[in-house]
Order: structure tokens, then sequence, then C-alpha cells
């Protein structure tokens, strides 16, 4: 893969990459099969991503017609990578082996002994199957991770009510953590010319899942004046979902960890800021039992600064904070949730949602229309990566323990075949009308 490597920063063309042999094997940050167990009776927090996960040379898998091969020269650390390499909820490779299982050829491939793991990349295509269109050998693009079949009629309207549809480095094999990936034509995006591979990679998970949540008519469609409460707004999907309720006329209310995360959002734009470190709000009392007092004051301190209850509760701790979430929210309001990165068995005082005619709504990725779209706003200028800090791939332990256990900013990056950081830029000039201080902001 050096080989490609070199050419691309070279500037070869799509004909000149189609000529260098694909190797046999290529370097990618993968799961063993044989380890799935060697966390078991652990606790969460004891896991350690660092004792799983490997990097190593896997072969090559065959390309099939409607799927390219990506040169990847940036990825990223999503959640759903924290999850598979500590084996939870479940291992991954059941995905793998649900996916073998569906009868074709193709997807017999990714069940597998080893898992290359990865839900975003940015890299340069080297090989096309034979019924893509649209795409070549040498095209810059970035990926998005909805894996879906396109030919089930189950698939069309909105591709994430498909019946096959799965997360690609997550559900699937042959992810982005690596220097080659197999993608489906359907998951391809052009790479924001005026950003750098890592700046690219991290956008396309979070930043998708985001727009879908707050501006697609698939979720919360928010409109101009909406207040917006946003947990964890400084992380991968919160500080995308404040440049969104910012860009759409919106109040956000941001909910943070830190005095630094409070200073990060004011610089943003977001002048309602919660510093939960600083308030000490404890909305369990015990493990069992919820403080509806302390919810009633955490809503107070949201009133003081905005004079009203929350339109849109932007919703992912999931256990941790979705009694609260559901109490805050205005009279008919709003409850959007993507995740439960806290733990995923919730609880709620259900009055509070039925006589006050709240709704909780749910949200998972985004369909290609939506992905392609926040991708153009990117690709525009108008929503900033937050990429905050990049790892090699040789690190990838490091990098996942450091979201494991929170101590992040917005996104992690992954260098895979670009060699440092700072490569891949084509637009210095839509860079320079951008500003080095909104592409940067979350690198401090």
């Amino acid at each position: 893969m050096r080989e490609f490597a070199d050419a691309i920063r070279a500037g070869a063309s799509g004909e000149a990459l189609e000529a260098i042999p694909l190797p046999k094997t290529y370097r990618a940050a993968y799961l063993r099969r044989e380890d799935t167990s060697i966390f078991d009776n652990m606790a969460t927090r004891d896991k350690d991503p660092r004792k799983s996960l490997k990097v190593g040379q896997v072969p090559t898998p065959e390309l099939a017609p409607d799927e390219v091969m990506l040169a990847v020269m940036a990825s990223s650390i999503n959640f759903n990578t924290v999850w598979s390499s500590i084996f939870e909820p479940v291992s991954t490779f059941g995905f793998l082996d649900r996916l073998g299982k569906s009868g074709s050829l193709w997807d017999r491939r990714h069940a597998q002994d080893y898992h290359v793991l990865g839900s975003d990349a940015s890299g340069v295509i080297i090989r096309v199957g034979s019924s893509v269109r649209n795409w070549k050998a040498g095209d810059s693009v970035t990926i998005h991770c909805n894996y879906v079949d396109d030919q089930d009629p189950s698939a069309h309207d909105d591709s994430m009510l498909a019946a096959n549809q799965r997360i690609w480095g997550f559900e699937t094999n042959f992810g982005g953590l690596a220097d080659l990936a197999v993608v489906k034509a359907n998951q391809l995006m052009p790479k924001p010319a005026h950003l750098s591979w890592e700046e690219a990679a991290v956008n396309a998970l979070c930043n998708s899942t985001s727009y879908r949540m707050l501006v697609s008519k698939n979720g919360a469609a928010m409109k101009q004046g909406d207040v917006v409460l946003i947990w964890g707004a400084t992380g991968g999907i919160g500080g995308y979902a404040v440049q969104y309720v910012l860009n759409g006329g919106g109040i956000p209310v941001g909910v943070v960890s830190s005095p630094d995360k409070v200073k990060l959002l004011q610089d943003m734009g977001c002048e309602a800021v919660i510093d939960r470190s600083e308030k000490g709000y404890r909305f369990w009392k015990d493990e069992h039992t919820q403080d509806e007092t302390e919810w009633r004051r955490f809503g107070k301190d949201i009133r003081s600064l905005v004079g009203e209850d929350p339109d849109i509760v932007f919703e992912h701790p999931g256990r941790s904070t979705m009694g609260a979430s559901v109490y805050v929210a205005k009279k008919g309001g709003l409850i959007m949730t993507c995740a439960a990165t806290s733990g995923y068995m919730i609880e709620y005082d259900n009055r509070h949602l039925w006589m006050k005619l709240k709704s909780i709504k749910s949200s998972h990725f985004a369909n290609y229309r939506e992905a392609y779209e926040a991708n153009r706003l990117i690709d525009k200028g108008m929503i900033h990566p937050i990429l905050s800090k990049s790892y090699g791939l040789e690190e990838i332990g490091e990098a996942c323990y450091s979201v494991h256990h929170n101590q992040h900013e917005g996104k992690i990056g992954v260098l895979c075949l670009a060699e440092e950081e700072g490569q891949g830029i084509t637009n210095d000039d839509l860079r320079l009308k951008v500003g080095e201080d909104k592409i940067n902001r979350f690198r401090r």
C-alpha cells in the first residue's frame, strides 16, 4: 500500500493507480475471534481496548461489482469502535456471522476470524467494481457508514429502515481503520477539498447523525427559534449539533463537564452553557432510584439561561440522563435519542411524557441523501470538523482508550496512509476564507 500512498502524494492519475498491483495483504486494526472472552466478568470501565485491538496484516478481499477499493489516508474513532473493542454489549463477530449466512458470495467474505474495524474514512479510490457508476479511480472521497443493499425494496424511501441495513466497520468487515477499505459505491461522498485527510475523515458518522437528528424531516425538523438542549455539547455528535442549531436559527443550550469546555462552546457562539461538574447534579440517588428534585433544579437552570424549557432535547447518554431529559422538555416537546453511551436500559417518569404530550423519537445514523447533504455543508465551509487530536494507526489502542474514558473533546482522528497531518488540502482559497480558527477550534 505504500506504493499507492506515494503515487497519491505525487498526484498520480486514476489510470496510474489502477496500474499498481493490489497487495495480497494490507495493514489494519482488527479484533480476533479468539479474544472475545478476555473481558468476561469485568466492569465496563476496566475493559481495556489496548489489550484487544491488534494492528497487522490481513488478507485483501475480493471486490464485488457494486464496490470500490479505497486507499485509506485517514480514519477516526467512534463509540462503536469502543463497543467492538470491549465486546459490549455483544461481540461484533455475531454481526459478521449473520451477514455471512445471508446467502450472497460477497456477504460470506465478511464472516472471518478477524474483524477490521472503523466506520469513517477519507482516501482515494484505487479500484472500482464493474457496476460502479459516477465514481472512478483517482477520486478523493469520504465514506459514510450506512451499508445497505439498494436492490432490496425495503431500502427505499428511507434506507435506514431497510431490512438489511448495517453500519460499515461495525456490523460489517473491512472497515476504515486500515490502509485499504472495501465500501459500496453508495457510501461514497466527495472529500471536502479545503480539509486535510484527517480533518475530512472525522466527520461523516457524527456529522450525518446530528444532521438527521436535528435538520432532517426524519428527525426533529428544527425551526428557527427552537431551544435545543444538547448533552455532551463538545463531544463527537454534540459539537456538530451546536453548529446545526446555530446555523438554523435555533438557541442551543450546551451541557458540558468542565470550564474548558464551557469556554470552547462560548467561542463557537453558544451563549447558554451548563457545566454539570460545577452544578453537581445527581439525577440518581442510587443505582435504582432517580431524584426528581434534581430534574427540577436542572430545569430551573435551563430557564434561567434562556427563559423557557427546551423544544428539543438532543439525547444520547441514555440511562444517566433520560429521566431528566423527559422532565425538562417543554410541554409538547421532543426528545431525540440516538444512543445510550451510559447504559441502554433507560428509565423515566411516564407521567411527565404523556400528561404533557411530549414525544420520544429515535434516530440512527443517516440515509445516503442526509449524509450527502451533511457532507455538502462541510464542503461549503458552513459546518466545520471537530478534530481535537490525531493518532497513528499503530496507536489505535491508545486512541480507542482515550474515547472509552472520555479523555477527549470532539473527534479523534487516525492517520493511516497519510504519513503526517495536514496533507490532502487542494483548495487553499476556501480554507483561507473559512479560517483556521474555525477549522481547528477543537485543537487547543
